[in-house]
């Protein structure tokens, strides 16, 4: 199962705008096994720590996690008979936290938010460091630091989309959390010689590029501390988006092209809409899109949902760019 993850599609869009002047292609991690593209850096971190003996037969994996890198942990601990501990917030969908636990994983909700930032984020880090300090022989794989984070895409995301095109793009965007997925293909567009923009699409509210803390709606994008793996002098720029160009963004997507994907999908979908008249003509644009509509079905694509937190938008959603 775990030989599935990486080699995701490759699709060029061809119904969100047609008159576009340059070709979208879109790399669907929904794909993997787990669903998303944290199975990547999932199987990576386990693996290393395997490799350099941080892992034993008994140790117990604890880490910190939205949704999407918890269930992509879940499943690659439950392949290698490991004991997972998935720290929550009350922001993780019940989905999430089902598919979670059907993997084998125990669930420690951490309820309140930090009481110095009054964000989720910081509370959880806290209760990693207890249960590390409860079992004697456990391993944090730690998303936030873990160089094999940012390396699970180094060695094969973006070396995928240089391949299937036969060539490199000339801009890539991706959201960032971590900014594991965006600096891993960063480092790699650099050592390699390649002439690639990369783009960072965050949303409004995060701090992972400063600004004011706003809260945010939908989990996995953005984060309420700076990223370690951020450097920025890689990075042709960044684009903010909001919650609700996240969801513009994904019901654009299910019309016009019958994709499903997660809110982040959306966010870069609506970033490269705001940057589309400096994109030369001819130009080739990938998009990241880290995972599949099926865990949002309750949110996003959710109209009761829309409406209680932005009322009548429904005109947003016809149409492309």
């Amino acid at each position: 199962m775990l030989s599935l993850i990486g080699a995701t599609p490759l699709i060029q869009l061809t119904s969100i705008d047609k008159d576009l002047p340059f070709r979208i292609f879109a790399k669907l991690e929904g794909f993997n096994p787990g669903g998303s593209i944290k199975d990547r850096p999932a199987l990576n971190m386990i693996k290393q720590a395997m490799a350099t003996g941080k892992v034993g037969p008994e140790t117990v994996i604890i880490e910190s996690s939205s949704g999407n890198l918890g269930i992509g942990l879940a499943q690659v601990c439950l392949y290698f008979g490991l004991r997972f501990i998935c720290v929550v917030d009350p922001k993780t969908t019940t989905q999430n936290l089902d598919i979670i636990q059907v993997y084998g994983a125990e669930i420690e909700m951490v309820s309140e938010p930090d009481t110095e930032t009054g964000e989720y984020l910081p509370a959880r880090l806290k209760r990693v460091q207890t249960l590390m300090d409860k079992f004697s022989d456990s391993f944090w794989p730690n998303q936030y630091l873990n160089e094999d984070n940012p390396g699970a895409h180094y060695k094969s995301t973006f070396s995928e989309i240089v391949t299937e095109l036969e060539k490199a793009p000339d801009y890539l965007l991706g959201a960032v959390s971590t900014c594991g997925t965006i600096m891993g293909c960063a480092h790699y567009n650099h050592d390699h010689g390649l002439e690639t923009k990369l783009i960072a699409v965050d949303v409004v509210g995060s701090l992972i590029f400063g600004g004011d803390k706003k809260p945010r709606l939908l989990p996995g994008m953005g984060a309420s501390l700076k990223s370690q793996f951020l450097k920025e002098s890689l990075l042709e720029e960044h684009v903010h988006v909001t919650d609700l160009d996240c969801v513009v963004g994904c019901r654009r997507l299910l019309r016009t092209e019958a994709i499903l994907v997660g809110g982040s999908s959306g966010g870069v979908l609506m970033a490269l809409d705001k940057i589309k008249e400096r994109i030369p003509a001819g130009s080739t644009c990938v998009l990241i899109f880290p995972d599949r509509g099926e865990r949002y079905l309750d949110t996003i694509y959710s109209d009761n949902w829309v409406a209680q937190h932005f009322g009548n938008v429904e005109h947003l959603f016809t149409g492309g760019f």
